[in-house]
């Protein structure tokens, strides 16, 4: 957050303002995403752009390896990660029908 208020080119942010309504694979319901960060930036062109951000473990960001032995926590990964699909997908299109962009951001691409 000290980087958002440090740069000259972030005019606003915001931390999980809004919710996106998305249908979980699990239980076929709707429920309410709150992506983790909201930012209007003024670009180079000094065109205002809004980008929604969403900071998550790489390991989330990708589908789990299929085990021999179906464990607990090969379960919970699983579903972890297709909620996680489910709201970014849902996010995608809410961002697309506003002409926001929406990013999922790592410790890779965080530097950490």
């Amino acid at each position: 957050m000290v980087y958002f208020d440090r740069n000259p080119n972030i005019i606003g942010w915001a931390s999980e303002e809004f919710s996106i309504p998305y249908k979980s694979p699990i239980d076929g319901r709707w429920h309410r995403y709150y992506p983790d960060f909201i930012i209007k930036v003024k670009e180079k062109d000094n065109a205002v752009r809004v980008k929604v951000i969403e900071v998550k473990p790489k390991k989330q960001t990708k589908a789990p390896v299929p085990q021999k032995r179906i464990t607990r926590r090969y379960l919970q990964e699983v579903a972890t990660y297709g909620i996680n699909r489910s709201k970014w997908e849902a996010a995608q299109d809410y961002c697309a029908d506003r002409k926001w962009e929406f990013l999922v951001l790592t410790e890779k691409e965080l530097g950490i």
